[in-house]
């Protein structure tokens, strides 16, 4: 019924950037919170940044002043600018978002996109 999609991920040295993107499809009603998730081996999935339906954007220490979260809801496309990458970036990440949908109100995660820092 809804899908997320990221792309954008990839191999990219220390100091560099990426962009990842998150698209949305499917019986969607309401996008309300979208966010992104980042996994490293071995360790726990952890919060990278959100952006509520109202536009409010928060982010995890780790992230602040090198990424950016936003969003296009004509697209239903949630983006993740990252700058400055450091390797211990790397990590699979993962979209997130609370959608509507004509039935239920449910939690939805994409495939995940690699993206690994290192010269």
């Amino acid at each position: 019924q809804v899908q997320l999609v990221e792309s954008g991920g990839g191999l990219v040295q220390p100091g560099g950037s990426l962009r990842l993107s998150c698209s949305a499809s499917g019986s969607i009603i309401t996008i309300h919170t979208m966010a992104w998730y980042c996994q490293a081996p071995g360790k726990q999935r952890e919060l990278v940044a959100a952006s509520s339906g109202g536009g409010t954007t928060g982010y995890a220490d780790s992230a602040k002043g090198r990424f950016t979260i936003a969003r296009d809801n004509d697209k239903n496309t949630l983006y993740l600018q990252m700058n400055s990458l450091k390797p211990e970036d790397t990590a699979v990440y993962y979209c997130n978002a609370v959608i509507s949908t004509r039935l239920s109100l449910n939690d939805y995660w994409g495939q995940g996109t690699q993206v690994t820092v290192s010269s």
